[in-house]
């Protein structure tokens, strides 16, 4: 089922998101699911469950459309439950992010190029791996998500400020999308 995507403003994507408990596992799958075609029908590589309003620690990547690029990325999807990242290593390189909660803006974002995560799959398995290049900018994108933070939040201020007017409508819902959304400034009736 394809689930609305939560707008720029909405408080979910601002807090942490809290870890799924065993006995919570039962639904796991079905979200998971939901995610990845919600995901798909939105033309992402990532998705965070706050950007469908649930403020869990959890979010699926699907880095396969850039394997143009990074070949090792062609069968590049998993699933992430309750994540830590453990370090992030490297020089920082700039690289052009969107983000669908945010549509229709994309801003270069310096992030580190190395990122060791431990998490559980969503057989509730745990791992700890090591990524790098495009799989770890994916990664750290969509775990900025659980922490509550945006790619606008690693702009400069001058750069937030010049973005406000459209962020703001993007929050109204003065935006052409081509997906469900949610927007939380939008007036009744829209």
């Amino acid at each position: 089922m394809k689930l609305p995507i939560v707008a720029y403003g909405d408080p979910v994507l601002r807090k942490k998101a809290i870890d799924f408990e065993t006995e919570e596992t039962a639904d796991l799958k079905q979200l998971i699911a939901d995610m990845y075609e919600t995901m798909y029908a939105a033309h992402g590589v990532g998705l965070a469950a706050p950007q469908v309003g649930i403020s869990k620690r959890l979010f699926v990547v699907d880095a396969s459309p850039f394997d143009d690029d990074e070949p090792e990325l062609k069968d590049f999807k998993k699933a992430f439950v309750n994540p830590q990242i453990l370090e992030e290593t490297g020089e920082e390189w700039p690289f052009n992010e969107g983000c669908l909660s945010i549509p229709d803006i994309r801003e270069d974002v310096y992030r580190q190029p190395i990122v060791r995560i431990a998490y559980l799959d969503e057989h509730m398995q745990p791992h700890e791996e090591t990524y790098k290049g495009l799989a770890a900018r994916v990664i750290q994108h969509e775990y900025d998500h659980i922490e509550g933070k945006l790619f606008t939040d690693k702009l400069s201020p001058l750069r937030k400020r010049l973005l406000e007017k459209r962020l703001n409508d993007i929050s109204k819902g003065v935006v052409k999308v081509e997906y469900k959304m949610k927007f939380p400034a939008a007036k009744k009736g829209r």
